[in-house]
């Protein structure tokens, strides 16, 4: 199927935050309740629309494993969007979020626009980290928000597509220069990898 651009994304945080979910429920509306740990990179496609155009959007969810760090660093270039999760029932994995920024941030085009998850929101009665904590993270950092759940299918649309509205308008304001390669964004009918 044609389509007009082409979004690359990375899914970035901790182990066990609900990546691999986020991505299974977004490409194939479908919960997997036991998964696999991702060993070094996994990925998925889907077709969207955006002001009449097709969209589509290629999702690389990286391991979370320190030990695959270096690995899954490659895979920052080229992307226009990330979408950095965090499991609100785990502190850790929110105190772990600056970290991950640091690395996304120096691996990736400055003007990559990047999502906060707030993920398994399901399990409110978990909770360790309120959602006016992520909030305040986002606006910190100048990233989007959302709280989400893999599970219910909660906002998880929401976030893909509102990340790829961010990346559009950017283009439309000539942030991205979608002809120059080294802009990192792919676009006009480019295929990768």
């Amino acid at each position: 199927m044609a389509y007009a651009y082409l979004f690359k994304y990375i899914i970035i945080g901790d182990t066990g935050v609900g990546k691999s979910c986020l991505l299974l429920q977004f490409t194939d509306k479908r919960f997997q309740p036991v998964h696999d740990l991702t060993i070094g990179v996994e990925f998925g496609a889907r077709m969207i629309t955006i002001d009449g155009k097709q969209i589509k959007l290629q999702i690389w969810d990286t391991a979370g494993q320190e030990s695959f760090r270096s690995i899954t660093r490659s895979y920052y270039r080229g992307a226009a969007g990330a979408l950095l999760v965090y499991d609100i029932t785990r502190r850790d994995t929110f105190n772990h979020l600056t970290t991950w920024l640091e690395d996304a941030r120096q691996h990736s085009n400055s003007n990559m626009v990047i999502m906060l998850i707030a993920n398994k929101s399901d399990l409110e009665s978990r909770r360790e980290v309120k959602k006016e904590e992520g909030e305040a993270f986002a606006r910190e950092h100048g990233l989007i928000f959302m709280e989400t759940s893999a599970k219910t299918a909660s906002n998880v649309e929401e976030a893909f597509i509102n990340t790829a509205k961010e990346i559009y308008e950017k283009i439309q304001e000539g942030v991205f220069d979608i002809n120059n390669e080294d802009a990192h964004i792919l676009a006009m009918f480019l295929a990768v990898f």
